[in-house]
């Protein structure tokens, strides 16, 4: 099976006890550039290297779109798995009130280094403390919520955090491609799959995570009373959406 591509296998922005491999690697590259590789097992092939360096891009190396997703953000902004800050600082830069929520104290600690001025350590789904008028998740963010029943209780807790009018912004893939000499899995969705990132000799916990593909998502999404938009759509099944409540108390 042809694995996916870097871009769309950059699980940042997931929970667990394995998100210290993660940070780790994330601070041994902030430091010294990384002597090490950060390899991501999968359930579908081989081991893949992860380019750590993905994490500390600026606003001229990110694709574009992630540079439509910033542009969209409006109001008090989450920025949700904000890994090593990077979409949190150009956001500053732009003038927006971002919060930066991150499961991983390693993580939290390079975007204090970076500058991120508000920073969360929490996980997404034990925070209800404010409310924003976007929800961001970038680098396929949403893919935290593991299979598509997680989809649909992680907009059940969205909606909690948004305000009235507020937006959730998020991008992801279709990965039919994977499946182009194997037959599609029977036993659940073809987009949940599960991985598990090793770092110098050591693993961290097996996690699910979530590609949806478009017609999936619009179809969940108006079960659960959002309308769902899709703003961009690239060559490699790669898209950006935007959902919104269809009724959300202010």
């Amino acid at each position: 099976m042809k694995a996916p591509a870097h871009q769309e296998l950059l699980l940042f922005y997931t929970f667990g006890l394995f998100m210290d491999v993660y940070g780790s690697a994330l601070r041994d590259f902030y430091k010294n550039k990384l002597s090490e590789i950060l390899w991501l097992h999968n359930s579908y092939g081989e081991p893949e290297e992860m380019p750590v360096e993905e994490f500390f891009r600026n606003e001229a190396d990110m694709p574009d779109i992630e540079l439509a997703a910033l542009t969209c953000c409006t109001g008090q902004v989450l920025d949700i798995g904000a890994g090593a800050g990077s979409h949190s600082l150009i956001l500053q830069q732009r003038g927006i009130a971002v919060t930066a929520l991150e499961h991983s104290a390693l993580a939290c600690t390079i975007m204090r280094e970076r500058g991120v001025k508000t920073i969360i350590e929490q996980d997404i789904f034990n925070y209800g403390d404010k409310r924003f008028n976007t929800l961001l998740l970038l680098m396929n963010g949403i893919g935290l919520c593991g299979t598509l029943s997680g989809l649909e209780l992680f907009l059940d807790h969205a909606s909690n955090l948004l305000l009235h009018d507020g937006q959730l912004i998020f991008d992801s893939s279709d990965i039919s491609y994977l499946y182009e000499d194997i037959a599609k899995p029977k036993d659940r969705y073809y987009g949940e799959l599960s991985y598990c990132y090793e770092y110098k000799g050591q693993m961290g916990d097996w996690f699910n995570w979530l590609y949806i593909d478009p017609e999936t998502l619009a179809a969940i999404s108006k079960r659960k009373g959002w309308q769902c938009q899709i703003l961009d759509y690239n060559e490699n099944d790669h898209y950006l959406a935007r959902l919104k409540k269809l009724t959300v108390e202010s």
